[in-house]
């Protein structure tokens, strides 16, 4: 009755009167008149129509609920607590982005800095030595002074690592907002449980300890004893299941299973194995520079000490130092060998989440779908489905570690 009601309603506010059909008459839009000779034949045709457009929402109204039917009245304290999350989690992503950006201009500033008073410092030192009397003293105490203040900033900045800060950050907030997505996802097109609460839970405390926001007391190591991937996700408790009973459920087959093996192998060996070696060169080139520069700057510092003494050692030591640690520091620094270094060991922490995914749905009782899951598989790699059964059956071809030439992934 409402819908005939509406419908009715609607045919009385389209009929014109003589007004509106001289206005609808001179209107550039030229529209049907509505008269009463044809009123008859129009109105049943709006009825009908407001009618099956009626009972075509309530039809996808009835099919949504009957297929899952708790979805009308979820558990309203899950749902607060997965919005808190959520609220929580976008908080983080503004926060990381914010300073991630802030410890980016950190390094530029630094970088800018400690370059102009390190050559100032040279400047002084070689004018130093070409003159005499009261001048050469006063440049010879304002740079030996510089080159000692550059040196305690290149330290701190060398602690620090601006630009490995900023890349932690700016990889925090890129999975911030991928969890924000997973859950708003969940909340729109599932009925949330306590346990994807404590799910949700877990990876957004597992994504603070992998990236913390203070630099004192918790701040990642920047010159590790050994390279490690870098771990963002939780830990998951599997439960190991039985082959011959979940085998070709759910999407899932032997062959597929066999493929995802070797994939976790191709993985291991070339993908993860080689940014990790990566990882290894730029922390040994980051840790070099690291003592290069203070050292220089030192040397520079102890040849101005010596200026008044008109020795040549002394005045190579005050302009060669500065010259060089100014070099070495943009060499560091501005080329962002700790940047680099961090995103080498999020790549092959990328590439070890991928391992435990792939691991975790060959062995736990319960799976996700199995196209669907190596269909995400081939998107992570950047590769089409064919290419990542080719990749898999060239891998199964060659038993040894050292005969798989092809990498796994196409994206990095």
């Amino acid at each position: 009755m409402e819908a005939m009601n509406q419908a009715s309603s609607f045919v009385r506010s389209n009929i014109p009167t003589s007004s509106s059909r001289r206005e609808i008459t001179r209107a550039s839009i030229h529209m049907p008149k509505i008269t009463t000779t044809n009123l008859g034949i129009l109105a049943p045709k709006y009825i009908a129509s407001n009618l099956n457009l009626v009972h075509e929402e309530m039809h996808k109204f009835s099919r949504i609920t009957s297929k899952n039917p708790s979805r009308e009245n979820p558990d309203r304290q899950v749902m607060e607590k997965l919005f808190l999350i959520l609220e929580e989690v976008s908080d983080r992503v503004e926060m990381h982005k914010n300073i991630g950006e802030q410890r980016n201009n950190w390094n530029t500033l630094l970088l800018t800095s400690i370059n102009t008073i390190t050559l100032s410092a040279a400047t002084m030192a070689g004018i130093a030595a070409a003159v005499s009397g009261a001048p050469s003293q006063v440049l010879k105490l304002a740079s030996g002074f510089m080159y000692l203040a550059a040196t305690g900033f290149l330290v701190i900045m060398n602690k620090i690592q601006p630009s490995q800060l900023a890349e932690e950050q700016r990889n925090a907030a890129r999975l911030f907002k991928q969890l924000e997505t997973e859950i708003k996802t969940k909340i729109a097109i599932s009925n949330p449980t306590h346990s994807d609460v404590n799910e949700a839970m877990k990876k957004v405390l597992a994504l603070d300890r992998a990236y913390p926001l203070p630099l004192l007391g918790v701040m990642l190591e920047k010159f590790p004893a050994k390279v490690r991937p870098a771990i963002w996700w939780p830990e998951k408790q599997r439960s190991p299941a039985k082959p011959q009973i979940y085998k070709h459920k759910n999407g899932w087959s032997v062959e597929l299973e066999e493929e995802m093996r070797e994939i976790i192998r191709v993985l291991e060996v070339k993908d993860k194995a080689d940014y990790l070696r990566l990882g290894e060169k730029a922390l040994k080139l980051n840790k070099a520079l690291a003592i290069a520069g203070p050292i220089l700057t030192g040397l520079g510092a102890i040849g101005s000490a010596f200026l008044a003494s008109h020795n040549s050692w002394a005045m190579v030591l005050g302009v060669m130092g500065g010259a060089m640690a100014s070099v070495v520091n943009t060499v560091q620094h501005g080329g962002q060998v700790g940047m680099v270094f961090e995103m080498y060991r999020s790549n092959a922490g990328f590439f070890k989440m991928m391992q435990d995914s792939i691991e975790s749905n060959l062995e736990e009782i319960s799976r996700e779908n199995g196209e669907v899951f190596e269909m995400k598989v081939a998107l992570q790699l950047g590769r089409s489905l064919s290419e990542l059964r080719d990749v898999a059956a060239a891998s199964s071809s060659k038993p040894g570690c050292s005969d798989i030439e092809e990498f796994a992934s196409k994206l990095f």
